[in-house]
């Protein structure tokens, strides 16, 4: 029985783990589209078409 309870406790931990992951990954999907906006916007002000 106490070995279904540590694998219940991994399984768990592992679950935590890749929540925090995750919401990290989405922070820096976030992030980095928006330097991406800027990087295009800024460049678009150097670059005189007409």
């Amino acid at each position: 029985m106490q070995q279904l309870s540590a694998e219940t406790r991994l399984h768990f931990r592992a679950r935590a783990m890749s929540s925090r992951t995750e919401r990290r990954l989405h922070t820096l999907a976030i992030y980095s589209s928006l330097a991406l906006i800027a990087a295009v916007v800024v460049g678009s002000f150097s670059i005189h078409p007409f």
